[in-house]
């Protein structure tokens, strides 16, 4: 009879725990990844971040993907369930993420970000200009904010408005809409679909500066008080997938983001310190006009 030798079980057991070592660190290299609200048109957030995404690639060692999402409530369930560890958020998208992830930090913000506005913008056929105060004519008009989950173009401003007016926004407009981005927001109001609309200030002067703004068709009413807003928030988990003070190296290579082209993604001149407690006003706003529940 013909016996076949069985291999020992100490080398199976060694070759097999080789294998999975080496099938997890294939996959921890290419399991970091990041979204950012899509507070622009999808196409261009895709060409900026990338570039983003290769610049972490080589400072944390590790391959970084950047995967774009269809709305705020999307970047803050893909954070929630580990499909990216990373974010650039709004403030108030930024807050519900970390509410929903123990242990998960802001780590860094535009320097833009820490005074941070938004725009009103109307229509000229509305027949409204700048003045130095609240707006008042915006009153009866059509009205779109952004995204319904967007710091500067719809959380800020609603309680600016409500405070002026004392009132909801279906009782002070005649239509109240929701563009989903700040892009589109200019887009129709400058199409007259909207006679007003709000809009986050950064995307408007970028997109003055690119020629898409017609100053002819479509102008700034008012500046709201500035506020906190953007930053970046990472999961309170990295350290033990990716090793200790894997946070801490993520959160240098924000830091140290330099070049223009990098920059230009946000678009922000540099990124300065955040942490949490930066935010506690957007919390307390969220909360005072039923956006969020409270603590």
């Amino acid at each position: 009879m013909m016996f076949i030798r069985k291999p020992k079980a100490t080398a199976c057991r060694l070759a097999v725990a080789a294998f999975v070592s080496l099938f997890a660190g294939l996959v921890h290299a290419a399991s970091f990844t990041f979204t950012a609200i899509p507070d622009q048109d999808e196409s261009r957030l895709t060409e900026r971040f990338g570039k983003v995404a290769g610049y972490l690639s080589e400072q944390l060692g590790v391959e970084v993907t950047y995967i774009p999402v269809k709305s705020y409530p999307a970047a803050v369930t893909a954070f929630r369930n580990n499909q990216v560890q990373l974010a650039w958020f709004g403030g108030l998208s930024g807050v519900q993420a970390r509410k929903l992830v123990p242990g998960s930090e802001a780590i860094a913000q535009g320097a833009e970000d820490t005074a941070f506005k938004s725009y009103v913008i109307a229509h000229v056929s509305t027949g409204l200009s700048a003045s130095g105060g609240f707006p008042e004519g915006i009153a009866g008009k059509s009205f779109t904010f952004g995204s319904k989950g967007s710091t500067s173009g719809r959380l800020m401003p609603e309680y600016y408005i409500r405070s002026h007016f004392n009132k909801s926004p279906e009782q002070i407009f005649s239509r109240v809409g929701f563009s989903g981005d700040h892009s589109r927001t200019i887009a129709l109001v400058q199409a007259g679909t909207y006679e007003v609309g709000v809009v986050n200030y950064s995307v408007w002067d970028d997109e003055l500066k690119q020629g898409l703004v017609d100053p002819a068709k479509v102008r700034v009413l008012w500046t709201t008080p500035e506020y906190p807003d953007y930053q970046w928030s990472i999961r309170g988990d990295v350290d033990a997938t990716y090793g200790q003070g894997f946070k801490a190296k993520v959160r240098k290579a924000l830091l140290e983001m330099s070049a223009p082209e990098l920059l230009q993604a946000f678009p922000r001149s540099a990124f300065v310190p955040a942490s949490n407690s930066d935010y506690a006003p957007i919390e307390s706003t969220a909360v005072s006009i039923g956006l969020m529940d409270a603590p």
